[in-house]
């Protein structure tokens, strides 16, 4: 089998001594062309691997940011099939960033999951982040992501014990987001010395690459972050300079796009201090 864009983006970034950044935006937030400019100029700020998140009514596990960018994304007339495009016109310009869409069964349970997953490798996406559907659940997205060869990210949390945590690796694929807080997402600061050994003891189970997100919302936290995990995950960070950019009639600020991208400018260069240098903390 040939290696995925996943696979290879880990492989890069650990030749380099570091660990990946993973940024989340919302596909159509604010407006479709705002959020395909963002997309596409991830990569060049230094995004590692990106997530995209399919907006939905209904993101239970997310926190207010993240939820109210669903909401405007929606409202803008946002769909699955747009977030497709949104990743089409992406490939047009970027074969080899890793793209992962991240979000909930339902809209994919409605345009069916066959046809989603043909079309969203056909798009140019390389992993399924879905946050509703535990290991048990498996034979609805996580085995055909397999036999497709679409990669199936599935999460750990502080809660995850030892039995737990066989049953979500079992088939998991891409790499492992470890939760590192007990909670929604953008609420609560995470504890480094917990989330260190909870991941340490992950990396000692599976050779899939540990992603620790949730609650890292500064280049600083990052980097503590980034010392241990295989790759460290920003969203409502990025996400709130969006929804601090735009009016109520949800237009952009002609600054937005610059300052989201140089927001993760400043997380990329406080993470790509490779491991064991004096800019380590």
């Amino acid at each position: 089998m040939s290696v995925t864009r996943i696979e290879q983006r880990f492989a890069d970034v650990k030749k380099e001594g570091r660990s990946a950044l993973v940024t989340f935006t919302t596909a159509g937030d604010p407006t479709y062309t705002t959020a395909l400019n963002i997309l596409k100029g991830l990569p060049a700020a230094g995004a590692d691997i990106i997530e995209l998140g399919m907006p939905f009514s209904d993101p239970m596990a997310d926190g207010p940011a993240i939820q109210a960018a669903s909401i405007r994304a929606l409202k803008a007339g946002m769909t699955v099939r747009k977030t497709l495009q949104m990743v089409r016109d992406f490939r047009m310009e970027d074969d080899t960033t890793p793209l992962i869409l991240m979000g909930y069964y339902n809209p994919i349970y409605i345009y069916g999951v066959d046809a989603f997953l043909t079309d969203a490798l056909k798009a140019g996406v390389d992993g399924l982040i879905i946050v509703d559907l535990p290991p048990e659940e498996d034979n609805e997205l996580a085995l055909p992501c397999k036999d497709v060869g679409m990669g199936c990210i599935h999460l750990a949390t502080p809660t995850t014990d030892d039995v737990r945590l066989r049953d979500i690796l079992k088939n998991a694929s891409g790499f492992l987001y470890y939760v590192s807080i007990a909670g929604i997402t953008g609420t609560m600061a995470p504890d480094l010395d917990s989330v260190k050994q909870a991941v340490q003891m992950i990396q000692r189970n599976t050779p899939l690459p540990v992603a620790v997100g949730f609650g890292i919302r500064t280049p600083e936290t990052a980097r503590a972050f980034a010392a241990f995990a295989d790759a460290v995950v920003v969203g409502s960070a990025i996400v709130n300079i969006i929804a601090e950019n735009i009016d109520q009639e949800g237009l952009a600020n002609p600054a937005l796009e610059s300052r989201v991208l140089d927001f993760v400018t400043r997380l990329s260069h406080a993470i790509q201090q490779p491991r064991g240098s004096k800019g380590e903390l």
